[in-house]
């Protein structure tokens, strides 16, 4: 951190009028004070006017209440980041419960969709396959040294998009504004990374606009050389970086984690980052519904890397109940395109067969519901629409309190709508989901969904790895991560149906369970730091905060 600050005095020292404000990092616009507008050379620069921090943000909001549309406002934040990265932060932080939607999801898949329609400035790095043997180098092209995290997307499954090439930029740009906005990461530590491998989208390929290379996508021995060139190359350059894999297709994110996991610091956000705020989820629906995890038995809809994901970490905490492996792994089971997962298919990928267990053939999704009886399903397919009315009041025929989380995202591809699921469980639902939905009355009662989403996990993991400089990630940390993000839903939540805590809460919630993920990075001596006396005090004192630095 000293010498991040010295590097910006330094750069100061250096830097006049135009300069500075055109630096989005040191830019404070109309905030300036008279005797900064003196010393910096920023007279005549600026209108004469002063103006606090707050007024700068009623005008943010009023300027923001004349766009008409999410995408519209997503290009504005994204815009204001560019040029004053202190109050975009401050803007995001004052209401993250309103703003997280805008740069993250569900507005963020519209934006990677048109991304090349909208860029404005070109933000973080775009790693090209063609440049293999440069990628050392290219990283050298950015200008913060001490890099601390990277968010990383080949583009090929965006959200519930699918291949969008380079135009997936978008997600680690959005993701890591949430590290800052909801858990404290301070974000010049923080790096945007596309790696362009070619798109197998022939729309995006046929789009004059499109920013990517023109090619079908690169598999095989050479993708796994580049990416192996990617991750020696970050610690060559950034040591002390953690690499968050993001939106890789299952062919390449499950092997890539097991490759880099014991290796170098890193995880996967779509395996082990929605797989806790699941767990998180399902702890959270087990105060309504009564029982242990040990007890429950759990469908998918979705046999992918987030699927197995999930199951996998369910299975762990079961285990810790004191199941076996088999045992806890026979309590979860997917279901694919081509029906349940049973030990008969001979066309499972490796990382799906522990989870194929002896049965029938089913290929209907409420028939397997109705036979094995889960007392919860998850979604996980991108397939809209997919909880349909029949499976719906199914699973309220089968349990008094369904649980039901439709978790795909965006919006348009999540399995069922909030009201969906309460008006056809007759308002026994216990609801999640992954995109955001309005509050639903139902009878007498008001019910508020809650929104399953990774926010509440990466944001808070990264800022304990951040604090502890942590040296590896493990699954104990996301449990860990899972479990304190259970504790915070208050039994008023719990009154309205919400699961998880309100978003507008998240820092506070991201701090407490970046404390608790961080006593498990000290006890199992993966942390690069002394252990603090107080590690409570510790975390917040590394929080960045959205405050002007004073010139003078």
């Amino acid at each position: 951190m000293l010498e991040t600050t010295l590097n910006i005095n330094s750069s100061l020292s250096q830097l006049r009028g135009s300069d500075i404000l055109h630096n989005p990092h040191l830019n404070k616009s109309t905030a300036f004070t008279a005797a900064e507008r003196e010393s910096l050379g920023l007279v005549g620069l600026l209108p004469e006017g002063l103006e606090s921090e707050e007024t700068q943000i009623q005008r943010v909001m009023q300027q923001l209440g004349h766009k008409t549309t999410d995408l519209d406002k997503y290009i504005y934040l994204s815009a204001l980041q560019d040029n004053d990265e202190t109050l975009y932060f401050k803007t995001l932080m004052s209401d993250p419960a309103h703003f997280i939607p805008l740069v993250y999801t569900p507005t963020v898949g519209e934006a990677c969709q048109k991304f090349g329609h909208i860029l404005r400035r070109p933000k973080g790095l775009y790693l090209s396959i063609n440049r293999r043997g440069q990628i050392k180098e290219i990283l050298q092209h950015w200008a913060e040294r001490d890099v601390r995290f990277i968010v990383v997307t080949d583009g090929e499954r965006i959200l519930g998009l699918g291949d969008l090439g380079v135009n997936g930029m978008g997600i680690p740009i959005g993701k890591l504004s949430l590290y800052t906005a909801c858990a404290g990461v301070p974000p010049q530590f923080t790096l945007p990374i596309t790696l362009d491998v070619g798109t197998n989208n022939e729309s995006l390929l046929s789009d004059p606009l499109y920013l990517g290379l023109r090619q079908p996508r690169v598999r095989g021995e050479d993708y796994d050389a580049f990416i192996e060139e990617f991750v020696t190359a970050v610690q060559d350059v950034f040591p002390g970086c953690c690499i968050q894999f993001e939106d890789f297709a299952n062919i390449h994110a499950i092997p890539i984690l097991a490759r880099y996991r014991d290796r170098i610091c890193c995880f996967n956000d779509d395996i082990q980052g929605t797989a806790a705020v699941a767990v998180a989820g399902i702890l959270a629906a087990l105060r309504l519904t009564g029982g242990k995890m040990s007890e429950q038995t759990f469908l998918f809809l979705g046999a992918g890397s987030a699927g197995t994901g999930i199951a996998s970490l369910l299975a762990q905490v079961m285990m810790q109940e004191g199941l076996s492996a088999e045992q806890a792994r026979a309590r979860c089971w997917l279901f694919d395109r081509k029906g349940l997962l049973q030990s008969n298919r001979t066309d499972l990928a490796e990382f799906k067969k522990p989870f194929a267990h002896p049965h029938p053939p089913v290929d209907n999704f409420a028939a397997a519901i109705a036979d094995l009886k889960p007392t919860a399903i998850i979604g996980v397919s991108a397939l809209a629409k997919a909880f349909n009315q029949q499976v719906i009041e199914t699973m309220a025929r089968v349990n008094q309190r369904p649980i039901i989380f439709p978790y795909s995202n965006p919006t348009s591809h999540s399995e069922c709508t909030a009201e969906e699921a309460y008006k056809w469980s007759e308002g026994r639902a216990v609801f999640a989901s992954g995109s955001p939905f309005a509050p639903v009355k139902y009878g007498n009662q008001t019910f508020v969904p809650g929104q399953g989403n990774n926010v509440y996990i990466f944001p808070a993991m990264g800022m304990a790895i951040y604090a502890t400089q942590a040296k590896r990630v493990t699954d104990e940390m996301f449990i860990t991560a899972a479990k304190a993000l259970a504790e915070q839903v208050s039994p008023s939540d719990l009154e309205v149906g919400l699961v998880y805590p309100p978003q507008s809460e998240i820092l506070k919630t991201s701090l407490h369970i970046a404390e608790k993920v961080a006593e498990v990075i000290f006890a199992k001596n993966l942390a690069g730091v002394p252990k603090p006396t107080n590690l409570h005090a510790f975390i917040e004192s590394q929080a960045y905060k959205p405050e002007y630095r004073s010139f003078v």
